[in-house]
């Protein structure tokens, strides 16, 4: 015979995935009476054993989980790789971790190989499952995948079967726009992120949203796009406001790099925080505090976070029942770079 036939050769040209292979083999679960012919039908066509697949499957277990982030550089992301790996050793798994840098095709090729490198789970970061539409492709490749191979992700995958480990995007908005209405601010700017990201559009909708109900002026110019999520982009979003003629007297940065971009260009502009302009951003990283004044910024727990995707992601490993959707929760933590505004 040629090359070795494996779990995936019998599941391809049955037509099949690998998971109902094994759910026949190892008698876990009912498999159709038609997949089931078909199937035995391949293994007697290969001359292969049963008892020899199914000693296959059971090496396939790895206690190793694939993780795909969108991008190292971010702080944000780089502490929770961090968290992530003390999560995973703790439970006595290992992780493979890769970035996508925003490179869709790259993220499918990932994909596919940490299937090919039969990881016991892949944890989804960022990227295209944070997008606002996945497109059909996209989540149908996803959903192939999960089929032998089950998927962690902090986004929605549109129908593609895994759990869902969020941030509560909503209510970090409300805390932020909030705290500096208690302040006195009513001309809230928000800069910075993408309008195809869903994370982000979770924030300016919320933003949006909270300005109305509470009178406050809403300008379509102060919702100002960036390129991406790191300084320059904050650096670049802030230029415009400071172009504009009516410039508010708060802003909402995306996250703690874009924050220290716009504070930059404040600073550029001979201008001070918060005597000119109070700042808030999300994420609570340590630029937060490297930054001076320290940023006030909306914190997510990290380690809950770190824990309840690894967490998840074992306990889907080893076939335990686990909740679908689950949040994490933020919250405010209060530094140097917001103040009393009493103008009207």
């Amino acid at each position: 015979m040629g090359k070795m036939v494996t779990i995936y050769d019998i599941a391809r040209e049955a037509g099949v995935s690998p998971a109902t292979v094994s759910r026949m083999l190892t008698g876990n679960a009912k498999v159709s009476e038609e997949k089931r012919k078909r199937i035995t039908e391949l293994i007697r066509a290969y001359d292969y054993k049963p008892n020899a697949l199914a000693k296959g499957l059971r090496e396939t277990k790895s206690r190793v989980i694939g993780m795909i982030l969108v991008d190292f550089v971010n702080p944000f992301y780089a502490t929770l790789l961090s968290s992530c790996e003390k999560e995973a050793r703790k439970r006595g798994y290992s992780l493979i971790v890769t970035s996508t840098l925003g490179d869709r095709e790259l993220e499918d090729a990932y994909l596919d190989t940490m299937c090919q490198q039969r990881v016991a789970t892949i944890v989804m970061v960022g990227g295209r499952s944070d997008e606002l539409a996945p497109d059909e492709g996209y989540v149908g490749h996803v959903k192939r995948i999960a089929e032998s191979v089950p998927v962690v992700t902090n986004g929605y995958l549109g129908g593609a079967e895994g759990c869902r480990v969020r941030l509560d995007e909503e209510k970090a908005a409300e805390l932020a726009v909030e705290y500096l209405r208690d302040l006195g601010h009513r001309e809230i700017a928000f800069i910075g992120g993408k309008g195809e990201i869903r994370s982000t559009v979770e924030k300016r909708l919320k933003y949006a949203q909270l300005l109305m109900q509470n009178g406050l002026p809403t300008r379509k110019e102060w919702i100002v796009d960036g390129p991406g999520y790191d300084d320059k982009s904050g650096y670049e979003a802030m230029r415009k406001l400071l172009a504009l003629p009516c410039r508010p007297t708060a802003v909402i940065a995306v996250n703690d790099f874009t924050a220290a971009g716009a504070a930059h260009a404040i600073w550029e502009e001979g201008l001070g925080i918060p005597e000119d302009f109070s700042l808030v951003s999300f994420d609570d990283t340590y630029v937060s505090n490297l930054c001076r004044p320290r940023l006030t910024s909306v914190s997510y727990d990290l380690e809950e976070f770190a824990s309840r995707l690894i967490g998840s992601a074992v306990d889907i490993a080893h076939g335990r029942k686990i909740e679908q959707n689950q949040v994490v929760e933020p919250k405010l933590v209060v530094r140097d770079s917001c103040k009393q505004y009493g103008g009207g």
